[in-house]
């Protein structure tokens, strides 16, 4: 068992080009299927003759040991990706967790921000300095972009193309795509870039990391965390806002203004549409519109 979780962690990492965050959570999905069947009977099974009978108890025992079933849904997908890994490398004929049902779940309303509160965030930083200008830079391209926070301390200067307004993102399993900025960013961005100073140990030119920090190396994700916190005090905002709500703001101000739903997928990244729709419950106000304009007892 352990030396096929190897193989398939190495193919993760080499072949689809996992993060180590993405690695981490599939060895942990995959050894906590090895504790519960090595406690059932003491010995490490071998993961070609596991049923799908067997793995649904393995899910069932999750269940009752209180795991939230998105938890649970995680650690299925992770199974069945190991298989369909397995039938690859010829170990396993079938998969037995595909034909696995997911547990149901409540959709849970992602949390965003209105206009009006964007736009307090986005005016927030001071820029009389060189800090002040870069988190200017980082929270507008976060909401003009809809990046995923990884995507925003991943840009590099080469990536930047201020004449047609656009930015070239490296999102999950290194795809890439395009995203256009508004004129607010791109001013921000261009006047981020003036002051920046790079440290020694960064690339210059093309590969120059667009945010870096006063030491003039690369930020982490951590780093533009303490940084919304920071802006969300000095503003008076929802302190459960993250990061990642500026990418929900993003999708949900589009779609509240006649975007239609498969160009936002596009722009967020998004493999399936099904993602993108969770969006279409928190963007209502154009519908409501439209139904009390049209209807004709709808007052």
């Amino acid at each position: 068992m352990q030396r096929k979780i190897a193989r398939f962690l190495q193919h993760l990492h080499i072949e689809r080009g996992a993060s180590p965050h993405t690695l981490k959570s599939y060895r942990e999905d995959l050894e906590s299927l090895v504790e519960y069947f090595s406690e059932e009977d003491g010995s490490c099974p071998d993961p070609a003759g596991l049923t799908s009978v067997e793995l649904r108890g393995y899910l069932s025992a999750l269940h009752e040991a209180g795991y939230a079933k998105t938890s649970i849904a995680r650690k299925l997908a992770s199974l069945r990706s190991f298989y369909r890994h397995g039938q690859r490398e010829g170990w396993v004929d079938s998969n037995p967790a595909k034909a696995l049902r997911n547990p149901r779940k409540a959709h849970k309303l992602p949390h965003f921000l209105t206009t009006e509160e964007i736009g307090r965030l986005l005016a927030a930083p001071a820029v009389d300095g060189p800090m002040g200008l870069r988190d200017r830079a980082m929270l507008e391209t976060l909401y003009s972009g809809g990046l995923r926070v990884s995507e925003l301390v991943g840009l590099n200067e080469g990536d930047l193309d201020f004449e047609q307004g656009i930015v070239r993102v490296r999102g999950k399993g290194r795809k890439e795509r395009i995203t256009p900025l508004g004129s607010y960013a791109v001013r921000a961005l261009q006047t981020w870039l003036a002051k920046r100073q790079l440290s020694a140990k960064e690339p210059q030119g093309r590969e120059a990391p667009v945010f870096v920090n006063r030491f003039g190396t690369r930020l982490t994700t951590r780093s533009v965390g303490r940084m919304l916190e920071k802006h969300l005090r000095e503003s008076g905002l929802d302190r459960r806002t993250s990061p990642h709500t500026l990418r929900h703001s993003f999708a949900t101000h589009l779609l509240d203004r006649g975007a239609d739903i498969r160009s936002v997928q596009e722009l967020l990244g998004h493999k399936s549409l099904e993602t993108t729709q969770i969006y279409t419950h928190v963007s209502t106000s154009n519908l409501r519109a439209a139904y009390e304009k049209a209807h004709p007892r709808a007052r």
